[in-house]
Parts: structure tokens; C-alpha cells; sequence
């Protein structure tokens, strides 16, 4: 430990200062239990749980900040940002970000619909010709729902309250989200006895941490990526999430 130390002097008296820690910057939209930001202003959620603990390991500083979702996708696109909180993997998305090498977190995609409006769905999606469906810009569905995006009547809308919104309102049909971004705004709306989630799910999502893809960013990646597989393995990402009630891989 004393010659550690005292590498480590020797080190920082040849670069002419202390070592610098590296920041990263993580950018997201609002996720629920996920990623979320405190009246405090404080960050909390399973993503800051995860990143928190890594930093600590690697002995690196963090920046968390809010974006609307678009912005957040763009900024760590163009290399402005460090990390991005929460993507769901798709061929588009492979080609603009570098994912991490596993997931940190699922969701179960489902239509919500009025409770005494609820259409007919079995889990073929032609069962739902002539409905109106309302889809959150900028999420992605999963490959079934991609694939059958062409014979759907869909409307796009901001966020999922505003959808929950729509759906009470009998603007639309149904709402396709997922579980997890949907408990919340059901219940502050105060929504709950009126709109119901329909069974069966129609996919399952896998969410992950992506990087930009230039090569300033390879270093990060690869010390990111083996340091949080041991996370994974040593069954700490379960015991982060539990307490949140979200679901992991």
C-alpha cells in the first residue's frame, strides 16, 4: 500500500498536479423509477443508482441533467454528452449510439384503453384496424409493432400524460406505452378507474446505457462495460432495483 501511495505521488509530481478525475455526462428524458430528478433538484432512480456506483469504482465525477428525449438522443449522438439513459436497442439506434454491452432494465409494452371502451385485442395487431392509437414520440415499440406500424391508424403525442389524456378524453382508442411509465401519471391524473391496461403485452423492451460511437468515447465504453458486467454478475443490479419495483433482465 505505502509504495502505491507513493507511485502515485511520484505520478501526479511528473504531470505538475493531482490526477484529474474524468466527468461524465449523462442526459435522459424524465423515466420513472429509472431516471428522475427530485423537487431538491437531487437525481435518484435506478440509472443514477448504477452510474453512482461505477463512477465510485472507477474513480470518476458525474453530471446528471433532464432533456426532452430528442435532444438528449441528439446531444450523445454528436459526442456532447457522455451517456445516454435508457434506450431501448434498435437497428436505427445501433447506427447513431454504441450500447452498452448489457441492459440494465426492461419493460413490458401494453395498450391502455377506457375501461368501458376496450377494444377487442388478442394480440394480433389486425385485430385493431380503424383504431386510433396514440404512440409517445421518439419511442420505439419493439419489431412486431414496427412491423405492423403500416396498417395502424396512430397519432403521436408529446408524453404519456398527455396520451392518458387523449385516451380519457375519447380522442383516441388506445395508448400504446409500458408499465413502468405509465403507473405514475395513471394515478396523478387520477385515471385509474377509468382506463385499464390490456392483456396480452405485445413485446418486451430491454433498456440499456448508450455512448457516442467516435473514439474519444472507446475508452469510456470498454472501462463502463467491464465494470458494470460485474455489477450484473455479482447481482448487484438486482439488489439496486428491487427496492424500485423495476424489472431487470
Amino acid at each position: 500500500m505505502l509504495r502505491r501511495r507513493l507511485w502515485l505521488l511520484i505520478v501526479c509530481l511528473l504531470l505538475g498536479g493531482p490526477l484529474q478525475a474524468r466527468e461524465w455526462l449523462v442526459v435522459g428524458a424524465a423515466f420513472p423509477q429509472v431516471y428522475e430528478q427530485g423537487e431538491n433538484g437531487q437525481f435518484h432512480g435506478l440509472a443514477t443508482d448504477v452510474l453512482r456506483l461505477l463512477a465510485a469504482e472507477l474513480g470518476d465525477e458525474l453530471r446528471f441533467e433532464l432533456y426532452p428525449w430528442a435532444r438528449a438522443q441528439r446531444m450523445v449522438e454528436l459526442g456532447a454528452a457522455d451517456i445516454l439513459v435508457g434506450p431501448y436497442r434498435t437497428a436505427e439506434r445501433e447506427a447513431r449510439f454504441a450500447f452498452a454491452a448489457v441492459p440494465f432494465y426492461q419493460d413490458r409494452m401494453v395498450f391502455y384503453a377506457r375501461r368501458q371502451a376496450s377494444p377487442r385485442w388478442d394480440g394480433d395487431f389486425a385485430s385493431l384496424a380503424g383504431q386510433r392509437i396514440a404512440v409517445v414520440r421518439g419511442w420505439a415499440y419493439g419489431t412486431r409493432f414496427e412491423a405492423a406500424r403500416a396498417q395502424l391508424q396512430l397519432d403521436t403525442v408529446e408524453s404519456v400524460p398527455n396520451g392518458l389524456r387523449m385516451l380519457a378524453a375519447g380522442r383516441i382508442e388506445l395508448l400504446a406505452s409500458n408499465q413502468r411509465n405509465t403507473r405514475a401519471p395513471l394515478a396523478e391524473l387520477g385515471l385509474d378507474g377509468q382506463l385499464v391496461q390490456l392483456q396480452p403485452e405485445f413485446d418486451v423492451q430491454r433498456g440499456y446505457f448508450a455512448f457516442p460511437r467516435d473514439s474519444a468515447h472507446a475508452e469510456l465504453r470498454e472501462r463502463f462495460d467491464r465494470a458494470f458486467t460485474r455489477v450484473v454478475e455479482q447481482g448487484l443490479l438486482a439488489r439496486l432495483a428491487a427496492p424500485l419495483e423495476v424489472e431487470v433482465p
